[in-house]
């Protein structure tokens, strides 16, 4: 009986993943191919042009210093905006109310939805990876790291998308985390700078960003150089996880902004 539960549940979570992969890469002219083309107008503005003039940072050429931060900038993207847009779109359509009412864990729906969304990252990463490698010497100091932020970054954003699909009320809302919060987070991570040169004020601002934690640990993932100690990155991610987890489960069994 047990093994047909589980079974049951290993179907619904398949089914789920699958329909989130298939529906990204149906249209793969509007999700794969922007990043691609955004991101290698990073490396011919900020690493090419910019980076001449600016020289080395970190011991490393400017190109190969901003190359983990942009490939983990278009992942965290596109995690957090495959899932924000798929709920909220079944949320507009009233069909998330069929899985809700289905005998299919919330648990399950939660895990479905985000593992889609981290795929569509971490399939973003991968291919800006391969784009970084005509423009920088790119090369992995630590596989083991760079895939453990890879993947942590993708589950952490794909969570915070579908909390914003859920208090979400029209499509506009969608818009406003990635547009207030998210760009500046980004922006402000150290993707394009090491914190040590700021002052003591404004690296104490960055220790609270979170994304400063993904951006650096997967640095040293690939470069082998790092702001902060990897252990304590990897562990906020994981603190990260855990919240966003607990936080939307909750928001799932109480049914905010889906049963009105």
């Amino acid at each position: 009986m047990r093994s047909a539960s589980v079974h049951y549940k290993w179907i619904a979570f398949s089914t789920l993943v699958r329909k989130e992969v298939r529906r990204f890469l149906r249209i793969w002219i509007q999700t794969l191919v922007p990043p691609v083309i955004t991101i290698s107008l990073y490396f011919v503005i900020f690493g090419n042009l910019i980076g001449r003039r600016i020289g080395e940072m970190s011991g490393y050429a400017y190109m190969d210093f901003i190359v983990p931060g942009l490939v983990l900038m278009a992942v965290i993207n596109n995690a957090y905006a495959n899932v924000v847009s798929s709920f909220f779109s079944q949320k507009y359509q009233r069909s998330i109310e069929e899985l809700l009412v289905s005998p299919v864990p919330n648990y399950v729906i939660l895990a479905g939805f985000v593992v889609g969304g981290a795929a569509r990252g971490i399939m973003i990463g991968v291919v800006a990876s391969v784009v970084a490698m005509f423009f920088s010497g790119f090369h992995m100091h630590n596989i083991f790291i760079t895939l453990s932020v890879l993947i942590l970054s993708s589950v952490v954003f794909a969570l915070g998308g579908l909390i914003n699909a859920i208090y979400a009320n029209k499509f506009d809302d969608i818009n406003v985390i990635p547009t207030f919060v998210l760009t500046p987070l980004i922006y402000l991570g150290g993707v394009f700078y090491s914190i040590e040169l700021l002052p003591d004020f404004w690296q104490g601002v960055s220790h609270i960003n979170p994304i400063f934690y993904m951006v650096d640990a997967f640095r040293y993932g690939i470069l082998g150089i790092s702001d902060i100690n990897i252990s304590y990155a990897i562990m906020m991610l994981l603190v990260f996880v855990v919240i966003l987890y607990s936080y939307a489960i909750i928001l799932l069994y109480r049914g905010t902004g889906l049963r009105n």
